[in-house]
């Protein structure tokens, strides 16, 4: 198993200069890769781009570039670039985001992700191949039927024709689809000890092309916090919980909110969400349940980071992506090198 490091996107507590010195230092410790993300605000590419100029050889991930942001090909010509540009050092994360910034904000309907997605992995593909892209989908006509456009080829040569793409997926199927087009998973509130619910769906994949998870990357994103007084980190990510669980997406439709009943919290999930949605989101963060927490996060003193790194290495993940929990920079570099400290204890490098 790899480190990783998950910088999400910018927000209000926040800089691009705090952003670059955790990158910075994640590279000098031997972390494999540094995740950005975006969802309204930030975009993921920019982020990279000054990243990558910047460091020497940490991979740099998109996690994710949204689906309904970009067509495929602006996806393409995008990797290819930063793959260029960083030394082939690009991972590609796609997500298809969720149906409030997909209609919202992109002007793009939600509906049959899924197939939306197989469609944009396959015009990606094809197109860092350097092949001519024709493709005659249920989503993407390439070129657009009875036009003027012609099947069109990556304009220049770049390092490599395959860029490792990842998949954020949460539900059985989306599971399953990564699994069978991708390279690796982007996960949210991996537990380990119900790692392999999770991973039944990735085989299945998998085994469409006569494959077992051997090759595969399982990225888990998972939120960390340094300290003797567990109760006091736990409420630290319990904001975080309750956003995902409770306020991202609607009543009807929360992928995270489905997930956490799948893990066994049904009850729990509704109360937060109700709460959540009721704009009472402090209620909402202290209905989160410990153990929901202690299970989906890293929390505690070294001793206890490493008994946790070698949970996650036990149940198959590849790259162990940490999300500093912290107020301020050096908080957020001591919690670099503490979990650095943590894995080489750990025994689970690679």
């Amino acid at each position: 198993m790899r480190l990783g490091l998950s910088l999400g996107y910018q927000t209000a507590w926040s800089t691009p200069a705090d952003h670059l010195a955790m990158a910075q230092e994640a590279d000098r410790l031997g972390y494999s890769v540094v995740w950005a993300a975006e969802a309204y605000g930030s975009d993921t590419v920019s982020m990279l781009a000054w990243i990558a100029g910047q460091t020497e050889r940490i991979d740099i991930g998109s996690a994710v570039l949204q689906i309904p942001a970009r067509t495929p090909a602006m996806t393409a010509m995008t990797a290819a670039t930063l793959d260029t540009l960083s030394g082939s050092r690009f991972r590609l994360g796609l997500g298809v985001s969720g149906p409030q910034v997909s209609e919202g904000w992109h002007g793009v309907k939600f509906a049959k992700p899924l197939a939306r997605t197989r469609e944009y992995v396959d015009i990606v593909t094809m197109a860092l191949r350097r092949d001519r892209v024709q493709y005659d989908g249920e989503h993407y006509q390439l070129p657009l039927p009875g036009g003027a456009g012609k099947a069109i080829k990556l304009g220049f040569h770049p390092p490599r024709t395959h860029i490792p793409i990842y998949l954020a997926a949460v539900g059985p199927k989306n599971l399953e689809l990564a699994g069978e087009i991708a390279d690796g998973w982007l996960a949210i509130f991996f537990a380990p000890d119900a790692a392999d619910e999770q991973l039944r769906h990735i085989a299945a994949g998998r085994a469409k092309h006569g494959h077992g998870l051997a090759g595969f990357d399982v990225a888990p994103s998972v939120p960390v916090v340094v300290g003797d007084d567990i109760a006091a980190c736990a409420n630290v990510v319990r904001w975080y919980a309750a956003l995902y669980i409770g306020g991202m997406g609607s009543r009807e439709q929360n992928f995270y909110n489905q997930l956490a009943v799948r893990m066994g919290y049904a009850e729990e999930a509704a109360r937060v969400q109700d709460l959540y949605l009721n704009k009472q989101v402090a209620e909402a963060a202290e209905a989160v349940p410990q153990e929901f927490i202690e299970r989906t996060s890293i929390i505690g003193n070294k001793k206890q980071i490493t008994k946790r790194i070698r949970e996650y290495a036990a149940a198959g993940v590849g790259t162990l992506s940490i999300s500093p929990y912290v107020g301020d920079l050096q908080s957020g570099i001591d919690t670099l090198r503490v979990v650095a400290e943590a894995y080489e204890d750990a025994g689970v490098a690679r």
